[in-house]
């Protein structure tokens, strides 16, 4: 090496020595850990998740930047989400029921994995046939309308599809359980109990 660099690499350790000596030394207070360099990085804020901090500089409240997670941006959609248009009110269900279509091929495969869901999420109520004669619809104030009544021949796949997602009178939302392919293999199986599908 240079002997001019290695001049200046021992300056700088000489003088990172002696200024690390004296901050950390305090004849004060002999338990004084000295001076801090970096506190944030062992005494690190409090911070609750997906809250906005206000903070007050001269008087006027301004949202403090140091959060710990942040809000997602207004009209975020998350990945996977497919929003749903249709709003929980007659309207919607009545757009629902003129413009939603399903979008899965009526398969044999679709129609057993919707079978197999209705044996976990329907049949209770609706029973195995889809009269309404399931073991919890005996103790339900009125029985669900059996599938192949005059009503829900006539309700278009549209409609059954917005029922699954928000519920409809005794019968709750199954959209935090079952996914939209899986609501519409619901449909179709429904369709087949019907005699609508072959």
């Amino acid at each position: 090496m240079n002997r001019k660099v290695i001049q200046i690499v021992s300056l700088m350790a000489i003088f990172g020595c002696v200024t690390i000596g004296f901050t950390s030394c305090s004849k004060k207070n002999p338990n004084s850990p000295g001076v801090e360099f970096m506190p944030d990085m062992y005494r690190s804020p409090s911070l609750e998740s997906n809250m906005a901090y206000v903070k007050i500089v001269d008087g006027k409240e301004t949202i403090d930047t140091l959060q710990a997670n942040r809000l997602p941006v207004a009209a975020t959609i998350a990945r996977g989400f497919i929003p749903y248009p249709y709003p929980d009110d007659t309207t919607g269900y009545g757009q629902a029921g003129r413009l939603l279509h399903n979008p899965l091929e009526k398969t044999e495969a679709n129609i057993m994995q919707g079978e197999v869901l209705y044996g976990k999420f329907c049949v209770q109520c609706h029973g195995n046939t889809g009269q309404g004669d399931g073991l919890v619809a005996l103790k339900l104030p009125g029985p669900p309308p059996s599938y192949t009544g005059p009503v829900l021949m006539a309700l278009p796949e549209g409609k059954m599809f917005h029922t699954i997602t928000y519920g409809k009178n005794l019968m709750g939302s199954h959209a935090s359980q079952l996914t939209v392919n899986e609501r519409w293999k619901l449909v179709m199986f429904v369709q087949k109990l019907q005699g609508k599908l072959k």
